[in-house]
């Protein structure tokens, strides 16, 4: 995997998982302009390398991300204000596409900017005392990349009006029992089980995953039944793989399978 030269974003690889890291610790790893254009370079890195079957993504330090630095936020005139969030639109939109599929690791805060940067992850792991929600309402404006759009999709368009509008955090146990997360655990365990899930979807069939993906990028986009028809497409696809007549081969001599990605 390429390298890339940046002061607010490393990427660090162990086996086949990729880590995206955020690296502002200092500024509770709060995003600026240079910071989202880094993540989006970042995650295209992942995404290109066929050897990286499984990603996380998170927070150097104790904090996943405050959102946006306000200092910045503060200064920003309309025009700015635009650019900046097309550039995190794009990031999102990127993170979206992904056929790697990613764990958000959620630990200390992910507010505001950083709760919708975990939205389309695939995988959202939470600490149990995380400060997680949107607060745009008390700044005077509203979130607007992805809390009135895929959040819905998450979690129901009336428990997304709940969060977006009173601006009030979702406790972590909540945030569980309505399937915004895909689980809690302690705070400082976070990251660890981000890493073993990822280690875990690195195990499975890359084709059967990305497709799986791909499937799923069209469930609320086309009707049903052209969406039976794109992933019967690409389920056929993945039958003609030597990784299919691996994980056959390997269900019957009760072994474990040892997909190539081929």
């Amino acid at each position: 995997m390429p390298s890339i030269e940046s002061e607010h974003v490393s990427i660090e690889v162990e086996g086949t998982r990729a880590d995206v890291v955020i690296t502002r610790p200092e500024k509770r790893n709060s995003l600026t302009g240079a910071a989202v254009r880094d993540l989006t370079e970042a995650v295209r890195a992942v995404e290109a390398d066929d050897d990286v079957r499984a990603a996380t993504l998170r927070g150097e330090g104790h904090v996943f991300c405050a959102g946006f630095d306000l200092e910045m936020m503060a200064g920003n005139d309309v025009r700015e204000h635009d650019a900046l969030h097309r550039d995190f639109r794009e990031l999102l939109d990127t993170i979206d596409a992904m056929t790697t599929p990613t764990v958000a690791a959620v630990q200390g805060a992910g507010i505001a900017g950083g709760f919708e940067l975990t939205l389309p992850c695939d995988f959202r792991v939470l600490g149990a005392d995380a400060k997680y929600g949107v607060i745009e309402v008390d700044l005077g404006i509203f979130p607007h990349q992805g809390s009135t759009q895929r959040l819905p999709r998450l979690v129901g368009l009336a428990k997304a009006k709940e969060l977006v509008l009173t601006g009030e955090f979702v406790d972590p146990a909540e945030a569980d029992r309505i399937n915004l997360v895909t689980e809690v655990v302690p705070g400082d365990k976070v990251d660890d089980r981000a890493r073993e899930l990822a280690d875990d979807l690195t195990e499975k069939a890359p084709r059967g995953v990305e497709n799986a993906l791909r499937a799923f990028s069209h469930t609320f986009d086309v009707p049903l039944d052209e969406g039976l028809d794109y992933e019967h497409a690409l389920a056929m696809e993945v039958y003609g793989t030597d990784d299919r007549r691996e994980g056959f081969e390997a269900q019957l001599e009760g072994r474990e399978p040892e997909f190539s990605g081929r």
